[in-house]
């Protein structure tokens, strides 16, 4: 697997809270000069950015991000928000109040109302693997499976921990019919790989593909 495969399954990302416009365009751009699966912005640059790639480019946002306890019909309004600007993915966060408190079938039943706004977009669940036991991991996998998530994901990247060897071959073992996003704290194209040969079907990072155009640039990308 060489670096262009890996970045054919990246979503770049940038997700900074003081992100502007022009770093937002840039990402675009950088996201479409390696071909990269999405890329992933804050909603409110989402029509925005839809216009500027004019199809060139998946455009991915989030929902209920990064902490997850906004109310099911908050999430559900930027979901509706999201797809009406011109959004490709959706990646929401879960209650970790709900997941904490193992009231999977509240998590469940968000999800579901969630995928019901995405209008056949792909949609994928963030459980926060950092905040979790192996446990909670694996009946939260089930629940975002069968409330018909097309990814479950392991990190926002704002807590203090992210994607782990340990979480994606968990998350693997226990999807049958749902994908694997890691994400979170992958800066390498090597880890990128090792996660990947796990099972990671996603890799969610803001670094691999400045790192890819900087190698270029300097002729050392093969």
């Amino acid at each position: 697997m060489d670096i262009r495969d890996i970045l054919h399954r990246v979503d770049h990302t940038l997700l900074r809270p003081n992100a502007v416009w022009d770093e937002i365009r840039q990402a675009c751009d950088d996201a479409i000069a390696c071909a990269a699966a999405s890329v992933c912005i804050p909603p409110c640059f989402v029509k925005r950015a839809a216009g500027y790639c004019e199809g060139r480019m998946r455009i991915c946002t989030v929902i209920g991000f990064p902490n997850g306890y906004s109310s099911s019909p908050v999430k559900l309004f930027e979901a509706e928000q999201a797809v009406s600007d011109g959004a490709d993915e959706l990646d929401m966060v879960i209650n970790l109040s709900d997941a904490a408190s193992g009231s999977y079938e509240a998590v469940q039943s968000e999800i579901s109302l969630i995928r019901g706004a995405c209008r056949g977009k792909i949609l994928k669940v963030i459980i926060e693997t950092c905040l979790l036991s192996d446990g909670q991991k694996v009946a939260l996998c089930g629940a975002a499976e069968r409330a018909g998530a097309d990814y479950v994901k392991t990190s926002t990247g704002f807590s203090s921990g992210g994607a782990t060897r340990e979480d994606v071959a968990l998350l693997r073992g226990c999807a049958r019919n749902i994908r694997v996003k890691a994400s979170g704290g992958i800066r390498t194209f090597e880890f990128a790989r090792e996660l990947i040969e796990l099972g990671a079907d996603r890799i969610g990072a803001s670094a691999l593909v400045p790192a890819a155009l900087k190698a270029k640039n300097s002729g050392q990308n093969r």
